[in-house]
């Protein structure tokens, strides 16, 4: 099972637990689709986003991009991007609840919800230091819930930061554990839902849906050039 969810006094609890850094491979976003679309239908008044292990999500399981080949990578980039709308278009207050590292796929499910709350790892977006782009959606969610500045610098850099400093940044809104985010939602259900829904719609209003057809085709050319893997063996020191 690779999504867990509970139920804490209306309050649903969704933890990733998927692999030992909750990597974004195909099965994990289409249980993230399906499980924030069967609550945004649900009786759940709030949603908190956690993680297991050190890791909220370390992000792209980039060893399955490079094994998976051309079909894979062809259906991967529409689910990453349905991942990242499902958490974002959630109409329902939603929490993160940063228990580990958050980087690049991992901070953007993060910036999707509308508050984050922090107790350990590090957080920042390396997509450009792989040699890929992002998806458009992804950098509109950042700008959104980073603000412009904030998400460009971050972008352009590559940084990830600790607690203290993605604070300082802007990128979370509270170092703290899980029964602080739990506290936020809980405080965010105090307005009555349907205003709720309507005005985070209206926040998100123009901000467009999916990536033009050029993402996927850089993502591709980047498995085929070898850059995706030259930066894993840098970092994993794998051959």
């Amino acid at each position: 099972m690779s999504i867990h969810v509970e139920d804490q006094d209306g309050i649903a609890i969704v933890r990733l637990a998927h692999g030992k850094v909750n990597a974004l491979d195909l099965e994990l976003l289409h249980a993230i689709t399906e499980t924030f679309g069967e609550l945004d239908r649900g009786d759940a008044t709030a949603v908190v986003f956690t993680g297991d292990g050190p890791a909220f999500s370390a992000g792209v399981d980039l060893w399955r991009i490079l094994d998976g080949g051309a079909a894979y990578g062809q259906e991967f980039l529409p689910a990453l991007e349905a991942a990242f709308l499902a958490v974002f278009g959630l109409g329902k207050p939603t929490v993160a609840a940063i228990n580990g590292h958050a980087i690049a796929g991992g901070a953007i499910l993060a910036a999707a919800c509308d508050q984050r709350v922090m107790t350990a790892g590090t957080i920042g977006v390396t997509e450009l230091l792989v040699g890929v782009p992002f998806p458009t959606i992804a950098l509109e969610i950042l700008a959104y819930a980073w603000g412009q500045p904030a998400a460009r610098r971050a972008v352009l850099s590559g940084a990830t930061l600790r607690p203290e400093d993605a604070l300082h940044a802007g990128h979370i809104d509270e170092i703290g554990t899980i029964s602080a985010a739990i506290a936020r939602a809980r405080e965010l259900t105090r307005i009555p839902a349907d205003t709720f829904r309507l005005t985070k719609a209206q926040l998100h209003a123009g901000i467009p849906g999916p990536a033009e057809p050029r993402v996927t085709e850089m993502w591709q050319r980047a498995v085929e050039d070898g850059r995706i893997q030259r930066f894993m063996r840098r970092r994993t020191g794998r051959r």
